[in-house]
């Protein structure tokens, strides 16, 4: 080697014992996976287990192999310039470290969440609904369901971080992963809220959707349609919601987003969500066309007297007064245009609203003859409509409402518990 000069002798030294802690932590990385029980990873659905595992593994694999780089660049340094360029391969590999480290962090605590055996069972029943939801959307365009992992977080509202996303160290999800609140875990109807996401994701319906939403609302205000076209993921997804929950979708997501005074009327330029107020009466609007009158006819009838247009900002107002009769056609879009992303289907027909009517819940726990909510076939075969049973009951019987809730805990801790043992 031939740095010879103090300067550069200390910029060595220096840049060694960061090379040595870097390397080191990326080996370390590996640890990181055993921070998580064998239990809670057992929890996981195989192929869901055995893919997020094989991503970890590829994300810290790479790591591993640009430390290797750092290490022959290192090596090979014969003058100061070479030093200062390796300076800045260590300083990348630093950041890259941290990249991937919040990689295997973010899924590795999703996995830990599972680590309570009731809170393990009730997510591997949160993962049967999921993987049901996705599927049976996407099974007439004979398109496969991705891997997806459920977790509980604290917080009011859910997400979802889809298969495919790029992550923070560029590559990109193995799964899908749905955020759902501890709060809201007995009225998972924000479960297929993001499932709607994924499927949208797949089929590219988000953007069809948006065009449909421009065709259905012509003679509208230009500005006003764009306004809407900026919702039309969130509204897309609420959608897949109802098909699959019908009025439950509605009052969980009214249950959430209720706030006091103008709170519900805030409106975000650049938000995806639409204005509370206009996203409660946009799932009214789907029950009135789908369901004819009923209880949602109660709880639009609370918004407007618990919150006054009058009352609403500025700003806001005119944008909710302009969109309030455009809901229909809003539905319309939504429910009921072919969309050539499902092959000349509406989403009613991929998904049927009519199986989550009131009607047809009522008349399914009739059939079940009081074992609806006990009995493994119906437990099995009709999770899905068991909780908008659920969360329709819990709307309209709020009375009974805690003892309610008990009997969905119950029955999402028996259905976790036949999928771990039929693992």
């Amino acid at each position: 080697m031939a740095i010879t000069d103090r300067v550069s002798i200390g910029l060595r030294s220096q840049l060694l014992r960061q090379l040595n802690h870097w390397e080191g932590a990326a080996e370390r990385l590996d640890d990181f996976e055993a921070t998580a029980s064998e239990e809670a990873w057992a929890s996981l659905e195989r192929y869901v287990g055995v893919t997020l595992r094989g991503g970890l593994k590829d994300a810290r694999d790479q790591l591993k192999r640009e430390a290797v780089a750092v290490r022959a660049s290192f090596n090979a340094v014969h003058s100061r310039s070479d030093l200062e360029r390796v300076a800045d391969q260590v300083a990348l590999l630093r950041k890259r470290y941290l990249q991937t480290e919040l990689l295997v962090d973010f899924y590795v605590a999703a996995v830990r969440a599972r680590a309570n055996p009731e809170v393990g069972l009730q997510l591997r029943a949160c993962d049967v609904m999921a993987e049901r939801t996705v599927r049976g959307a996407l099974e007439p365009l004979t398109m496969k369901s991705p891997p997806i992992m459920t977790y509980f977080t604290t917080g009011v509202g859910a997400s979802i971080l889809r298969i495919g996303t790029k992550l923070w160290d560029g590559s990109l999800s193995p799964i899908a992963a749905i955020r759902l609140t501890y709060h809201n875990r007995f009225r998972t109807t924000s479960l297929f809220h993001e499932c709607g996401h994924q499927f949208a994701g797949l089929t590219g319906w988000n953007e069809a959707f948006a065009e449909a939403v421009r065709t259905r609302l012509a003679g509208a205000s230009s500005e006003i349609v764009e306004t809407v076209v900026s919702w039309s993921s969130e509204m897309a997804a609420d959608s897949f919601a109802f098909a699959y929950s019908g009025y439950a979708a509605v009052v969980a997501l009214s249950d959430v987003v209720a706030g006091r005074g103008a709170e519900v009327f805030r409106f975000l330029i650049g938000d995806p969500h639409p204005i509370s107020y206009l996203r409660v009466q946009l799932g009214v609007e789907m029950c009135r066309r789908f369901y004819g009158m009923g209880p949602w006819d109660e709880l639009a009838s609370s918004w407007q007297q618990l919150y006054p247009l009058r009352n609403a900002p500025p700003f806001s107002q005119p944008i909710v007064k302009a969109v309030l009769p455009l809901l229909p056609r809003i539905v319309d879009a939504a429910l009921l245009t072919a969309m050539p992303c499902f092959r000349g289907k509406t989403l009613a027909e991929l998904v049927d609203p009519q199986r989550a009517a009131p009607a047809a819940l009522r008349e399914m726990e009739r059939k079940a003859g009081g074992s609806a909510f006990t009995s493994s076939h119906w437990i099995w075969n009709e999770c899905v409509r068991l909780t908008a049973l659920t969360g329709l009951r819990y709307a309209t019987e709020p009375e009974k409402g805690p003892e309610i809730l008990k009997q969905q805990e119950d029955w999402m801790i028996k259905l976790g518990d036949m999928t771990a043992k039929a693992a």
